[in-house]
């Protein structure tokens, strides 16, 4: 299955104003949630759907709670989850303190692996599939 996008006439990602140039834009089909992911994981192994829907839903604590404490969670061939920090500049290191940190996010980094594959993908704009003729 191809990966479908559209064309998009926008400012330059973080920029406001002057010029708009076009741009491709990945468009999502559908949207998986847990109970689809369990459904489908369910029948790649030996658990029933009901089993790998509980652990699906642990997973979201698990890594929340060894986030917090600070670690970097590797899930197999998918990628890694970590920490980020969007901080206020200080002039010297006595300065720095936790008052500086403005906002914490949650970043995702893909694995070699996984990488490997998305620069596989074939990519098809939507436009094309979506004209009526008349």
């Amino acid at each position: 299955m191809p990966i479908l996008y559209n064309k998009m006439n926008r400012n330059r990602p973080g920029e406001s104003g002057g010029k708009k140039q076009w741009y491709p834009v990945a468009k999502s089909t559908k949207l998986a949630k847990e109970k689809k992911v369990a459904e489908l994981l369910a029948e790649k192994t030996l658990f029933n759907e009901k089993q790998v829907e509980i652990t699906v839903s642990q997973l979201f604590e698990v890594i929340t709670e060894l986030l917090l404490n600070g670690w970097t969670v590797q899930l197999g061939k998918l990628g890694f989850f970590s920490i980020t920090l969007k901080t206020k500049p200080s002039d010297s290191a006595e300065e720095v303190n936790a008052s500086k940190i403005k906002k914490a996010t949650v970043r995702f980094t893909e694995s070699n692996r996984l990488k490997n594959i998305i620069k596989k993908a074939i990519f098809v704009a939507i436009s094309p599939l979506t004209k009526t003729t008349k």
